[in-house]
């Protein structure tokens, strides 16, 4: 890509600004999913004992969930609020705008690389290291990462034109959460309605990751998720499209 050495310096100077004055410092990409995962052992695993997938430990099915959707939250957050955050720079230097969304992205991606250490390492602590499948999971992750900057480009100049969309997308994302299959199996939904959830994006993209790392354990709806990724491809050409229009208005609209 032409403007990668662009993309790679703001993004890596997002990251140090984030955490310069922070005590933890990018320990908080390892605290936060951390927590999430006590959250979860405890509501979904102790409290409700919602069924696991295959002989993998419980907290290492909500890890496996929680890493891409986190990566998809973050992205969509951040991408969503992309021209906005930048205001100054949009009404001050001329660049391709699209380099802020990707930027964006670029730090998401940085966290989850964190976070992925860190789940590896406790995939060998419990003696549950992946076999071949595993060589499917960079695809679900990338689809995470293409779903995100597809709703993300339509948000982001939404966002310019109506600021309500960034109280919006919090709420969207709360609600994601509890409906995607993070904290609990897919094996719960009736057969008679497994298509139709398995449209949403993130249930074909936790339910992959989860198969891809648990040694083919789990299901993947073949056909419902290569519908959800032609949709994602659809609305991201339609996202760039609609990007690319509203470019040249954005500072007069910021």
């Amino acid at each position: 890509m032409q403007h990668r050495h662009l993309i790679g310096h703001m993004a890596w100077s997002d990251i140090l600004v984030r955490y310069k004055q922070t005590y933890l410092g990018l320990g908080w990409a390892i605290v936060q999913p951390l927590m999430s995962i006590i959250i979860f052992t405890l509501v979904f695993d102790r409290l409700a004992r919602l069924p696991t997938v295959g002989e993998a430990p419980y907290p290492l099915v909500v890890f496996a969930g929680l890493l891409p959707w986190h990566f998809f939250a973050q992205s969509l957050t951040s991408v969503s609020n992309s021209l906005i955050a930048t205001r100054e720079l949009i009404t001050g230097v001329q660049f391709p705008r699209l380099v802020l969304p990707l930027k964006s992205l670029a730090v998401a991606a940085h966290n989850l690389m964190i976070s992925f250490v860190i789940l590896l390492i406790g995939l060998a602590a419990y003696g549950y290291l992946p076999d071949w499948h595993f060589i499917f999971f960079p695809f679900f992750i990338l689809f995470a990462g293409l779903t995100a900057l597809a709703l993300g480009l339509w948000i982001a100049v939404l966002n310019v034109r109506y600021r309500d969309f960034q109280y919006l997308v919090p709420y969207f994302l709360q609600l994601g959460m509890y409906i995607s299959p993070v904290g609990f199996a897919t094996s719960i939904v009736p057969m008679k309605w497994r298509f139709l959830y398995s449209l949403n994006p993130l249930v074909n993209i936790i339910d992959g990751s989860r198969w891809s790392l648990f040694r083919g354990a789990g299901s993947v709806h073949l056909e419902a998720t290569l519908v959800s990724f032609t949709m994602v491809v659809v609305l991201l050409w339609g996202g760039l499209w609609f990007f690319k229009r509203a470019e040249g208005t954005l500072a007069d609209h910021i």
